[in-house]
């Protein structure tokens, strides 16, 4: 399949956007021109709703889109992945985490079955207090050890899940190897109650195993015997004999398999801090929202379709509007960690620049995604948005229901804000006797509402955001499930710390580099 470009589907949509380019188009306009636009232009499943009336659609729009996405073969796509084709082209390799949250997936994978029952009994025994310490002493705080898909999508859950804790254990999350992540979390610990998961698939990742040792060592302090090591550590590795070797004990080891990629993890044992923090019940709620999302993913037709439709119009915006970057604006501080979340899941997927087959992509990909939790951006980034000469969509998030607190009149202030938001970027403001406080408009959003945020809803919302990643990655004829571009730095952080570690840096490393070094050498010596 090729990609998009120089089609016939793409010079229809490029022609087509011109339409929306008039110095007298209005977005507001569009609602005076469609009766019940706002019913034709949403999708609900379940309680999630889709609102995506305020975009540059009108009659002719959708369908054009929907063109293009028959041309570049979404529907047989979503198909492959389902039946677990090998759609990761690069390493060979299915990508089956949809595989990870259905019921239906026993009998062909077994080893999810076995996984989860794993899990479960091990959460049995930390809530219980079977699990103790190398004292006798229950546990009272998890400490999850990772980084990028080990850390951000279980961190980003445990904290927007956190008033559905089934236990009073604290769950904790490290990633950083600048030693004041680990430290900052582990002063208020005791090393004879604390249970370290370690979340690494080669379990050789430089950030997570540097932080493995370092709390090993903070154990051992005070334990003064490595066979601590076993009554403190669990890992989720693909690289078991160097977890043994580590100190773990075999049984307290956790698969990965090379069919669930980092960012698409948090439904394996990677989840294992969420299913400890709610219970594997609550874990299992947060599998089957998912679920529901990818049944009607795999069966909606296209036009009804959430994942499809929202990827249609980020590919709208990217390729004939010049959008460089969306906005995602959850109003719910319990979802203040999701666009951090967001932009790895985005970022990492879509940041290609090759098609599947290797050749260099003509038209634009993936965009930046970033955000912050409302109502705070408002006093921020909010001015760029509404007056700024950036072209920024918006999707906004908003929860109807506050599980946090019977405060009524902040949640409903908390909503008000969120969809006049939404309003002033459509309408703007004309003010004809001071011009600066003139407000253009025309500005796009989508709105995401939920009735509330639970285990089950969240599950539907992450799975929504991996559908519709996968769905661009189709479109654009790129590889969604690898990031090659990650591995260069790695791989240059051992040259340039060998470098640092030497009296002098290397001669073939650039000037600036060896500079750098020098300086700090300088620095040091002081």
């Amino acid at each position: 399949m090729e990609g998009p470009g120089d089609s016939s589907a793409w010079k229809a949509l490029l022609e087509h956007s011109e339409l929306f380019k008039h110095k007298d188009f209005r977005l507001n306009k569009l609602f005076r021109a469609e009766d019940g636009r706002f019913e034709s232009k949403s999708i609900s499943h379940e309680n999630l709703l889709l609102d995506y009336s305020k975009n540059y659609l009108n009659q002719d729009t959708l369908p054009l889109l929907l063109g293009l996405a028959r041309q570049q073969h979404v529907s047989e796509a979503i198909d492959a992945m389902f039946r677990g084709d090998k759609i990761n082209t690069t390493e060979g390799r299915a990508a089956l985490h949809v595989a990870l949250r259905d019921p239906a997936s026993a009998d062909a994978h077994p080893e999810i079955t076995d996984t989860l029952n794993k899990m479960e009994a091990l959460v049995d025994d930390v809530h219980n207090g079977a699990w103790q310490g190398y004292t006798g002493e229950f546990i009272t705080d998890v400490v999850n050890i990772g980084i990028g898909g080990s850390d951000l999508g279980p961190a980003m859950v445990c904290d927007a899940l956190g008033s559905f804790a089934s236990t009073a254990i604290r769950v904790h999350f490290v990633s950083n190897i600048d030693p004041a992540h680990l430290q900052n979390t582990l002063k208020n610990l005791k090393p004879e109650t604390t249970l370290f998961i370690i979340a690494s698939k080669s379990f050789s990742t430089l950030e997570t195993l540097k932080n493995a040792e370092s709390a090993r060592l903070w154990l051992l302090q005070k334990a003064q015997s490595p066979a601590a090591t076993a009554r403190h550590f669990v890992a989720i590795t693909s690289n078991l004999q160097a977890a043994v070797q580590f100190g773990i004990d075999e049984k307290n080891l956790f698969p990965l398999w090379d069919w669930v990629g980092g960012r698409f993890s948090l439904w394996s044992a990677i989840g294992l801090p969420i299913a400890i923090l709610l219970g594997m019940d609550g874990f299992r709620q947060l599998l089957a929202g998912a679920n529901s999302l990818d049944e009607h993913f795999r069966s909606a037709e296209l036009s009804e379709n959430m994942p499809v439709i929202s990827a249609l119009l980020s590919f709208w915006y990217r390729e004939f509007f010049d959008a460089h970057s969306t906005a995602t604006v959850p109003y719910s501080q319990r979802l203040n960690l999701f666009p951090s979340y967001l932009q790895q899941l985005y970022m990492e997927s879509l940041g290609k620049s090759v098609s599947v087959r290797g050749e260099k992509i003509k038209s634009n990909t993936g965009e930046i995604v970033w955000g912050t939790a409302g109502s705070n951006g408002q006093h921020s980034y909010f001015q760029l948005l509404h007056q700024g000469t950036e072209f920024v969509p918006v999707d906004f998030i908003a929860l109807v229901n506050n599980n946090d607190s019977d405060d009524i009149e902040c949640q409903q202030y908390l909503l008000a804000n969120c969809f006049s938001q939404s309003l002033a970027l459509m309408e703007g403001k004309t003010d004809k006797e001071f011009v600066h406080k003139n407000v253009r408009g025309n500005k796009p959003s989508n709105t995401l509402l939920l009735s509330e945020l639970n285990p089950y809803n969240l599950g539907k919302l992450l799975a929504f955001y991996e559908h519709k990643v996968y769905v661009l990655s189709v479109i654009w004829n790129i590889n969604a499930f690898d990031q090659w571009g990650v591995e260069l730095g790695k791989n240059l952080s051992g040259q340039i710390f060998a470098a640092m570690s030497g009296p002098t840096p290397e001669s073939n490393l650039d000037d600036s580099t060896q500079g750098l070094i020098r300086k700090v050498h300088e620095w040091k010596s002081k």
